[in-house]
């Protein structure tokens, strides 16, 4: 049977040396980096629109048909 195993602490502290969140300051200049903002915003709504284009294109193929 499957029973929960706890990692080691070594495990546990090299991830957390890996893992770093960055400080307040950091942050607040990346969202003033409005260049980037705007590349990373038009990405996600360009990937929107895909995904509902592709979604639309697959109901129209697949979805209702009309026995008339």
């Amino acid at each position: 049977m499957l029973r929960p195993v706890s990692p080691s602490r070594e495990l546990i502290q090299r991830l957390r040396s890996r893992i770093r969140m960055p400080r307040r300051s950091e942050i607040v200049v990346r969202l003033r980096d409005w260049e980037t903002l705007m590349l990373v915003l038009g990405g996600v709504i360009s990937g929107t629109l895909v995904m509902v284009t592709v979604a639309r294109a697959l109901f129209h193929l697949f979805g209702r048909r009309d026995a008339g």
